[in-house]
């Protein structure tokens, strides 16, 4: 039996909450459901097994929630606590020391148990200018903010925090919280659509509304009005229609994790599903991605002024039969697993199961179960040299190993 600390189930109760059923929620399809199940049984087959370890068995954390680098050459890794704190290690398997970072406890709040801090982005020239930006809540908001770290003792003043957005959440959960920088060098955040059981608001579809969203925006110019600028090939740039601008891509219910592969200028995106479908979708710019219209494949609450040809579908979805609150993961380009080069790894936070995912040149997609697990995969994570990182929401961390 798979086995929760305290504080682990309640982020667990939390997450899976919402998957009461609804009543203005399509039946399933049984054609949509066969489509799904012969894809997942189509899946590589070869004489590899894989398994999870220990990537540092020395060290523990509290509620981890990200694992990243700064990419400064130095082969430091960095761990983000919901609780507030964000510690800083030398990458090594035998490390025993973890040095606080940044301490965030007393900025934030996780009276809610998707609260917290929740996100860490490294600028670009995090090397050079020690700038880095986090996502936190407070008991009434979500705080998009900056600090600089000292370059040589990694410490951090808190007086040289920058607040760059706020913005309110309605209910305590789906608050997304992920940020990242893409290939363009712009910051990218993830958005919930404002918690609650299906939208009550409407707020994905709402283009006036910053909630359910991928926003885009450009942390190295600042206007008058500003800590950041718009670019200038944002879909809503200069609209007046009131739009928000920074309004990369919309139509998600609870972005949990997004990536970017360079190689291929591609931006992979896991959405949270309701009651049926958990959906990973590749993400263009203005995009509709379709909630509360739709779940994944399904219809939700449908909307006769929208028109289904605008709405753009996930590349692949399954259903909570596999798992119920999927974590986004990255294409893996590390050395350690070779036969997943190329592959996009992603897994479930509720049933633990981990999956490889392929995409060919010509669109077709072929689906792996790697492993089923015991763990609470809240997040997964790239070391300096693209190494994939596992992280246990319990407080531990894992790497993949493929045996032969």
């Amino acid at each position: 039996m798979r086995k929760y600390n305290l504080a682990a189930f309640c982020f667990l109760f939390l997450l899976t909450s919402c998957t009461i059923s609804n009543k203005n929620s399509e039946p399933t399809s049984e054609m949509e459901l066969s489509e799904s199940e012969s894809l997942a049984k189509d899946q590589t087959s070869n004489s590899l097994t894989y398994e999870v370890g220990e990537a540092y068995e020395n060290v523990t954390f509290d509620q981890p929630l990200h694992f990243t680098s700064a990419y400064d050459d130095s082969n430091k890794v960095f761990i983000v606590e919901r609780t507030g704190k964000i510690y800083v290690m030398d990458n090594q398997p035998d490390v025993t020391t973890k040095e606080v970072f940044v301490d965030l406890s007393n900025k934030i709040s996780t009276n809610g148990n998707e609260m917290g801090l929740l996100g860490l982005a490294f600028h670009p020239d995090f090397k050079q200018n020690g700038y880095y930006y986090v996502n936190y809540t407070t008991q009434e908001e979500t705080v998009i903010s900056r600090f600089k770290a000292d370059l040589k003792s990694y410490e951090t003043d808190l007086n040289s925090e920058t607040i760059f957005m706020t913005f309110p959440q309605p209910y305590t959960n789906h608050n997304g919280g992920h940020l990242a920088f893409g290939f363009d060098g712009y910051l990218y955040i993830g958005t919930g659509d404002g918690g609650g059981s299906g939208d009550p608001q409407n707020n994905t579809q709402d283009l006036t509304e910053i909630h359910g969203k991928l926003l885009r925006i450009d942390v190295d110019k600042k206007t008058d009005e500003s800590e950041y600028s718009i670019p200038e090939d944002n879909p809503y740039e200069g609209n007046s229609e009131n739009y928000r601008e920074e309004i990369f891509a919309y139509g998600f219910r609870n972005p949990w994790k997004f990536s970017f592969d360079a190689q291929k200028e591609e931006l992979w995106l896991a959405d949270v599903g309701q009651n049926v479908l958990e959906e990973i979708n590749l993400v263009e710019s203005g995009k509709n991605y379709g909630w509360r219209l739709k779940e994944g494949t399904k219809e939700y609450i449908p909307d006769n002024s929208t028109n289904d040809q605008t709405l753009e579908g996930p590349i692949w979805v399954y259903d909570h039969s596999q798992g119920q609150s999927i974590t986004g993961g990255y294409i893996y380009n590390g050395s350690e697993n070779p036969s997943l080069k190329g592959a996009y790894i992603y897994g479930d936070f509720i049933s633990g199961r981990v999956w490889a995912l392929k995409k060919s040149e010509d669109g077709q997609i072929k689906n792996k179960e790697l492993l089923d697990t015991d763990l609470m995969i809240s997040s997964f994570g790239l070391d300096e040299n693209g190494e994939l990182v596992i992280v246990d929401f319990n407080g531990k961390l894992y790497k993949l190993i493929e045996k032969r």
